[in-house]
């Protein structure tokens, strides 16, 4: 199967926003006072899970974006 360059470049553009806009949410998450209270709480291990989550399918997403640019570039 091949991606059209829009595709691409979509996929592409979400994976970089995954690597935006999560790590400032987790920034703001941790400066949350709900999230420690001697230790992390529940909210925060949710949040840094969710986090790492984004960031992981992020990441596929935009390797999946970024082969399809150069498959179509090189065709």
């Amino acid at each position: 199967m091949t991606l059209s360059r829009r595709s691409a470049l979509f996929l592409l553009a979400f994976g970089l926003w995954s690597w935006v806009i999560w790590p400032m949410f987790l920034k703001n998450v941790w400066a949350d006072p709900r999230s420690w209270d001697g230790g992390p709480t529940g909210f925060f291990i949710v949040h840094a899970l969710l986090t790492a989550a984004s960031l992981a399918f992020g990441t596929i997403i935009g390797v999946i974006g970024w082969r399809a640019w150069n498959a179509r570039r090189r065709s």
